[in-house]
């Protein structure tokens, strides 16, 4: 479908109530404008404009764009304030135009709307009420980043390859809030994700003859150990690890060869009381197969509970829980939260939608957090 007419409209106001109305104007041209991971260049001038409008000092690398508070202190420790502007592709099944912004029985309408347009646009006003302050224990810095969809190498991860971005959290005190739809609950831990491919190897021969070494076979073996192997440790947040062989394959495309090599594929969500590679080598120490990791990049990550942040959150009664999902609070050098408006059930579905009073809520809970945080 085809996107709807861009029309940059920013208010430019400072009461809470215009905040609030700024955001929704703001989340409706972010989803006006297609951004599929990769092309996020128009969402990112968008925000680049918003900014520059209200006279705030924004950095651009690539689709990334990110600021920080006006008194920044390199003293102190900074608190990011990140989240996505890259959506996935349009479910299938929408019936109305996925890029055409729809309020409509107190909902917005629209691809990226909950994912994560709802958080990035609440985190930015959270940035904005406290952009001016002076004598904060913290340096706030928001940034809107790309390719979180896709765990791509040119969003957080570029920018934290930068030496002027990365230097604003060499305090180890430093600290993050990753946007994502969580009902405002705080994820605290989240899975990693390992995906490998693997590789069985068997002998060819012809299917009438009792010869040959079936790599069909000799991969059931393997992913059937996939299917029943439980490791030991279980994580308190996370439960226990994950693993799915979600695609198999030969190189036969006739019925009358035995295959001499079997490949799968293996979905694993790792858990913080592993690390990929111990994953890996349980694996190799248990399968015949030639096992290649797609990346190590996403790691599973986690908070603790006792952090000053956290306590934060629950002061105003939320809850911890850990993610089974992954975002790009894996990517991030920084001990994270992930919280935000809106269900993750919206995510990447037909029709999705944020409710208008989820965008309210967000607002006060991000500002609340960060008073609470800041103890102010």
């Amino acid at each position: 479908m085809k996107a709807a007419p861009v029309q940059v409209l920013f208010m430019i106001k400072t009461k809470d109530h215009n905040l609030i109305a700024d955001a929704i104007v703001l989340l409706e041209t972010l989803i006006s404008i297609p951004s599929p991971s990769r092309h996020e260049d128009k969402t990112a001038d968008a925000i680049q404009v918003f900014f520059q409008q209200r006279k705030i000092a924004v950095r651009r690398n690539q689709n990334n764009i990110w600021c920080s508070n006006k008194y920044f202190d390199a003293t102190l420790p900074t608190l990011l304030l990140n989240s996505h502007h890259d959506t996935v592709a349009p479910n299938t099944q929408y019936k109305s135009n996925p890029y055409q912004p729809l309020k409509k029985d107190e909902k917005l309408f629209g691809l990226g709307s909950t994912d994560a347009g709802a958080s990035l646009v609440c985190l930015l006003t959270a940035f904005l009420k406290y952009y001016n302050a002076e004598n904060l224990p913290y340096n706030i810095v928001f940034a809107a980043t790309a390719e979180e969809e896709i765990s791509g190498l040119n969003g957080i991860s570029a920018l934290f390859n930068i030496e002027e971005f990365k230097n604003y959290f060499m305090h180890s005190a430093s600290v993050a809030i990753i946007g994502e739809p969580t009902e405002l609950e705080l994820a605290i831990a989240e899975k990693g994700l390992l995906v490998l491919d693997c590789t069985v190897h068997g002998k060819p021969g012809h299917a009438a003859r009792n010869d040959g070494d079936n790599a069909i076979y000799k991969a059931m073996k393997a992913i059937e150990w996939f299917r029943n192997y439980k490791f030991e440790k279980c994580s308190t947040w996370l439960g226990d690890v994950k693993m799915t062989v979600t695609s198999i394959n030969t190189e036969n495309k006739t019925h009358n060869i035995i295959p001499a090599t079997c490949s799968f594929v293996a979905d694993i969500r790792v858990t913080d009381v592993y690390s990929h590679e111990e994953i890996l080598q349980a694996i190799k120490e248990n399968i015949e197969a030639d096992i290649e990791p797609r990346s190590m990049r996403l790691r599973s990550s986690s908070i603790p509970e006792d952090h000053p942040l956290v306590l934060a959150g629950l002061s105003l009664d939320k809850k911890c829980y850990g993610s089974p999902t992954s975002s790009d609070k894996g990517l991030i050098p920084l001990p994270a939260v992930k919280c935000g408006p809106g269900s993750s059930v919206q995510s990447h579905s037909a029709d999705e939608f944020i409710l208008i009073k989820d965008i309210e809520d967000g607002i006060q809970f991000y500002n609340n957090l960060l008073k609470a945080f800041f103890k102010i």
